[in-house]
């Protein structure tokens, strides 16, 4: 017997046992679904396919040079240059986009005493504000689920040090609209900084979606835009992550940085900027996913949320935790808890394949 069947083997008793663990009904309900020998991790928005073919290529030819210290980014900053049509001495590279949002924050602490934000949103630059000390500001989304930006205009303080805005949001995949972003970000940016987080930029297609980078090519102050190479690149792992703003606010963003670059996340990052069909196929994959899980709600009249992301957004009814424990049993991780909204689960887009599976498990455990 070959190790790839004894591998398989084990992980299919794995997942068997597992699968004892649910509630007799439950356990029936899944009896008869072909099951993965290997857990679905449609919990922290990967890109189930990346690296792409070419990153790949690029991380193996990089490996010599793994005893270098990286103290060299000329060639991805060249390339981000050319593909945002901004000034190098517009952009950062960070140990990943979550290095760029703590200092970020950090920046934040220095220039107020405050932070405001919308709530729920993504807590890698809010929880380090929190953490040193910083009142956060959280204004709810509207009833839409909607970033208020009204609200959030009227929640700052003279003393506000930054606004944040993760555009599309996370964990609700939804958009601000570009006219209204752009006109609040012109009015807000004159007195305190204003953070951009568009790390799922690649994955929208609306009209009413637009980057804010044109305002960095105007050479506006105190806007931050930060992007990552952890998502449609399928980099997570490696770390690297974008500022884009004005040169003396970059310059201020380097001079705080505490983390260190690699040599193979850079050179892996270069080669998937510039893999376009890579990113083709991964937009494509996506919206098959989306469409699946997005049918399943239509069919059942379940409420969601349109995504403009590679993650959903869906009502369960039930709490969170209930969901994710059946979910878990039956190899499936899905999203940690987004309070307030404790019956809602946001679902990453896996594989089309993974997805169906994911579809027949959530039916017949809840919808039967």
């Amino acid at each position: 017997m070959s190790r790839r069947r004894i591998l398989l083997g084990g992980a299919a008793l794995l997942g068997a046992g597992m699968l004892q663990t649910l509630p007799g009904g439950m356990r029936m309900a899944l009896a008869d679904i072909a099951r993965p020998d290997y857990i679905i991790r449609a919990s922290s928005n990967e890109n189930p396919y990346g690296p792409s073919p070419v990153a790949v290529k690029a991380i193996n030819e990089a490996l010599v040079d793994a005893n270098k210290y990286m103290n060299m980014t000329n060639d991805l900053l060249d390339l981000l240059s050319g593909i945002e049509d901004v000034p190098r001495e517009s952009i950062a590279v960070g140990s990943g986009s979550g290095e760029i949002l703590r200092v970020g924050g950090l920046l934040a602490s220095l220039n107020g005493k405050s932070v405001v934000c919308p709530d729920p949103t993504f807590g890698g630059l809010i929880s380090y504000v929190e953490n040193m000390g910083t009142e956060l500001i959280r204004v709810p989304v509207n009833d839409a689920m909607e970033t208020d930006l009204a609200a959030i205009k009227a929640a700052i303080r003279p003393e506000t040090g930054m606004v944040y805005l993760c555009n599309p949001n996370n964990p609700i995949p939804n958009l601000i609209e570009k006219n209204a972003l752009r006109e609040f970000v012109l009015e807000v940016s004159q007195d305190r900084l204003v953070f951009i987080d568009e790390a799922y930029h690649e994955f929208v297609d609306d009209p009413a979606y637009e980057s804010m980078m044109d305002l960095i090519r105007a050479g506006h102050k105190n806007i931050i835009i930060s992007r990552t190479a952890s998502k449609i690149h399928g980099l997570a792992a490696l770390r690297v992550g974008f500022a884009y703003a004005h040169p003396d606010l970059i310059a201020e963003l380097n001079s705080k940085m505490t983390g260190q670059l690699n040599i193979v996340g850079v050179k892996a990052a270069h080669a998937s900027y510039l893999d376009q069909d890579f990113q083709n196929y991964t937009l494509a994959q996506n919206r098959k996913s989306l469409d699946m899980i997005n049918a399943m709600c239509d069919r059942h009249d379940i409420p969601y949320i349109k995504s403009h992301a590679n993650f959903t957004f869906i009502h369960t009814g039930r709490d969170i935790a209930e969901v994710s424990e059946a979910m878990r049993d039956a190899g499936i991780l899905i999203g940690r808890p987004f309070p307030p909204f404790r019956d809602w689960a946001r679902i990453s887009t896996t594989k089309p394949e993974e997805m169906e599976y994911l579809v027949q498990v959530y039916e017949r455990l809840y919808l039967s």
